[in-house]
């Protein structure tokens, strides 16, 4: 019960101080299914993606997570099935997640595609003890051992795609509220999973034969916290290189960070991506900024002869 109990604080404390209990990446254009089940399918072949993340380099105990995602259509392009595996790891405690999503296109016209998508997750919230420094008074509530809880939760989607240049999606990845732990029957909770509610919109604009504007949004909303946004621009350069730039809300200052991302479409089936974070609140004088990489893999060749820029757009 002690162990338990120091689990909860320690767990409520973090969820107190980030407010967003999500995992967070700068390359979300590259990674919908994490936030949106409706998504699963939607690129209309197998893809595989992994991206790893390091936050606030430098820091003590800084965030560092990373994802195993892969979706494709199944038995006809109208359905789509995904799983996704992912961790996060900040000072002591680490967060493992697993989910299974199935999406389907209400409508599959040429030129419309507007999915809807559930999913089921198990989530493990834990603190690795054995990782910590070793205690110089003894302490039985407090020993090298790991302490781990185990969380059931659904959620679900809807994500469109018009006239093979636009997409929007809204979800709800964990639709129940589940209670992280009771110190005792008589006791309040000490820490509650909230609802994150998650809206994203973006398109293809061309600017010439050769070179495409791809600006793209995520909305991000919990209860408790201010509505968080990153607004991103890239340019795609003859559907072979893309970079751009991100500004992401938040912080106590001028935003989170401001954020430079480049992806390679090194063969037709294979890219890599990666992103760095200028740190603007008030950590920014104690870390060296945050580094994501990213590989995306489809395992087949796409279909959709006609589609203007298939890795970006699905």
């Amino acid at each position: 019960m002690k162990k338990l109990l120091f689990l909860l604080i320690i767990v409520a404390a973090g969820i107190r101080l980030n407010a967003q209990q999500d995992h967070q990446y700068t390359q979300f254009m590259y990674n919908k299914l994490l936030y949106n089940p409706a998504y699963a399918g939607a690129r209309g072949t197998p893809t595989l993606t992994g991206i790893f993340r390091s936050q606030w380099l430098g820091f003590d105990g800084a965030p560092q997570s990373g994802l195993l995602s892969f979706n494709s259509p199944f038995l006809t392009p109208r359905v789509g099935i995904g799983a996704t595996l992912s961790y996060l790891k900040i000072g002591l405690q680490r967060d493992f997640h697993a989910s299974v999503a199935y999406s389907y296109d209400l409508v599959a016209m040429e030129n419309v595609s507007l999915r809807v998508g559930i999913q089921g997750s198990l989530r493990t919230l834990g603190v690795a003890f054995d990782d910590a420094a070793p205690f110089t008074i003894g302490d039985p509530s407090l020993d090298n051992q790991r302490v781990n809880d185990f969380y059931g939760n659904v959620g679900a989607g809807i994500y469109g795609i018009f006239m093979e240049r636009y997409f929007a999606g809204f979800s709800v990845p964990r639709i129940y509220s589940n209670a992280i732990g009771l110190n005792s029957a008589l006791n309040p909770v000490s820490a509650k999973e909230y609802r994150h509610f998650y809206g994203v919109a973006g398109g293809i604009f061309p600017l010439s034969e050769d070179i495409n504007l791809m600006p793209a949004v995520l909305i991000k909303y919990v209860s408790n916290a201010p509505v968080d946004a990153d607004l991103n621009v890239n340019l795609d350069i003859r559907q072979k290189v893309t970079a751009g730039i991100s500004y992401r809300l938040g912080g106590n200052g001028p935003g989170e960070s401001v954020d430079l991302l480049v992806f390679w479409q090194a063969t037709p089936q294979v890219g890599v991506g990666a992103s760095y974070d200028f740190t603007l609140s008030d950590l920014k004088d104690y870390n060296g900024g945050s580094i994501e990489l990213l590989l995306q893999a489809d395992l087949k060749k796409n279909k959709k002869k006609n589609v203007f820029s298939p890795r970006f757009f699905l």
